[in-house]
């Protein structure tokens, strides 16, 4: 078997993730108990397989190494937060803007500007600090996490776009992608509409 591209920082990267996530969930908690409304609907993360770190670097044409897979690609660690409604989302992103020992690095609305495939999503990329020497040799360390962030409706539509790219022998492709956008569009004026009706039941 070959040694893992992540070499000894694996589990490092596992406390990192576990890290940020415990803070999210603690988070979402707190907005429970304070309003009866969570922060979010669930929340799902994990690390990068090895074989599909192995496949990015061999896209980039960049070495299969740990420096590779921890320095120079940024979503070993990735976590994404489903919420109900818009405001939800812009909230929480505000929240991770303030989680100690963490840094945006980099961040992407997708959803106040789609990608031309309908694709929605708030992605933000966050460089975290840790005691451990990270494997350029630094300490203390630096890290890196993906997060996207989007409603149920966003989620649902990614996980028929993702089918449907990683089919390779697809009938009608030119028709599915048209609906996917047609689709697309429309559950963003339903995320606007429930969002409008959310606030209104509140001022009510």
């Amino acid at each position: 078997m070959s040694e893992s591209i992540y070499a000894s920082w694996k589990p490092v990267l596992e406390k990192i993730m576990h890290r940020l996530v415990d803070y999210l969930e603690n988070k979402n908690a707190e907005k429970k108990a304070s309003t009866g409304e969570s922060a979010f609907e669930h929340i799902n993360y994990r690390i990068k397989g090895e074989e599909s770190m192995r496949d990015k670097c061999r896209r980039k044409e960049i070495p299969e190494t740990p420096e590779s897979a921890l320095c120079t690609i940024h979503d070993a660690i990735g976590i994404r937060i489903v919420c109900c409604f818009l405001d939800d989302v812009y909230d929480l992103v505000d929240v991770i803007r303030n989680i100690p020992g963490v840094r945006v690095a980099k961040e992407k609305d997708f959803i106040t500007s789609a990608k031309p495939s309908g694709y929605r999503s708030y992605h933000l990329i966050l460089e975290i600090e840790d005691e451990t020497t990270d494997a350029l040799g630094n300490t203390p360390g630096h890290y890196y996490a993906e997060v996207q962030l989007r409603t149920i409706a966003m989620d649902s539509w990614a996980s028929l776009e993702h089918q449907m790219q990683y089919k390779h022998e697809i009938k009608n492709k030119d028709l599915i992608s048209r609906e996917l956008k047609r689709c697309a569009d429309e559950l963003a004026a339903c995320d606007v509409s429930m969002q409008t009706i959310r606030m209104m039941i509140k001022e009510a």
